[in-house]
């Protein structure tokens, strides 16, 4: 359920502008039963985002279909729809699986994802950061993804220039973090509505850097997602203080 501050006329305005649905429905995508969802205005239709677990999500928006990071421990994609647009963040297990995508794929599905997911997989399209592409109604541009604690690393060496994606899907900007820490692009990204970012250790972030990432993006929405057994309580007290922030908890350990 969403973290809100009920004296804060300023959340409510930006909340009001494209939240359709502030508490968790059951979704109705073929393949998803019971899984939630979110709806969005905007402003050139409505975005819903099903949440299947982890850093699995579908979007979709103006009857097409967005999958990130699909793997097989989230969702039996055989019995999903097929995918108008696949994204991948990066190569690991529990972001790239060529049976998911493959169950998904249909002869006009694109995959995008990041180079060395692309040599791994043998097919689809590498964007390289900065770049940007337009498919399936949306723009997609990848930014950067990677670790920068000490002992950390390794898990997602900035040299491998694993993905992070920033869709823009009618007049709302989403950030899909994939698994990094809190890095200097960050502060980059421009206007976010929405963020995705991951908090488990050791791979991604920690509370405390989320709150920070949080804060140097400053979404009118936040996901935690990618959270494994991090104690999401956490992060609310941490932005208790930012009453334009609006936390959002969904089933995305």
């Amino acid at each position: 359920m969403a973290r809100t501050n009920p004296s804060s006329n300023a959340f409510f305005a930006l909340s009001a502008l494209f939240a359709l649905v502030v508490v968790p429905g059951a979704s109705g995508l073929e393949g998803a039963a019971g899984k939630e969802f979110d709806s969005f205005d905007t402003g050139k239709g409505e975005l819903r985002i099903t949440f299947l677990g982890h850093a699995t999500l579908v979007l979709e928006f103006g009857g097409k279909l967005i999958y990130i990071d699909p793997v097989k421990q989230y969702g039996d994609f055989s019995k999903f729809p097929k995918a108008d647009l696949v994204l991948v963040t990066h190569e690991h297990g529990d972001h790239l699986d060529p049976g998911s995508i493959a169950a998904l794929k249909a002869a006009s599905t694109r995959i995008v994802l990041n180079g060395a997911s692309r040599n791994k997989l043998g097919e689809g399209e590498a964007l390289e950061h900065g770049k940007i592409m337009e498919a399936a109604g949306v723009s997609v541009k990848a930014v950067p993804a990677y670790n920068v604690t000490a002992g950390r690393t390794n898990y997602h060496p900035r040299d491998r220039r694993d993905n992070g994606y920033v869709v823009t899907v009618g007049n709302l900007h989403i950030y899909v973090a994939g698994d990094t820490e809190l890095i200097p692009e960050m502060a980059d990204l421009g206007h976010i509505d929405i963020a995705f970012l991951p908090m488990n250790l050791p791979y991604t972030m920690t509370p405390e850097q989320v709150a920070t990432a949080a804060r140097t993006i400053r979404p009118a929405i936040l996901y935690p997602y990618h959270f494994g057994n991090t104690d999401t309580s956490q992060l609310t007290k941490l932005l208790a203080d930012e009453p334009g922030i609006q936390i959002r908890l969904r089933k995305l350990q």
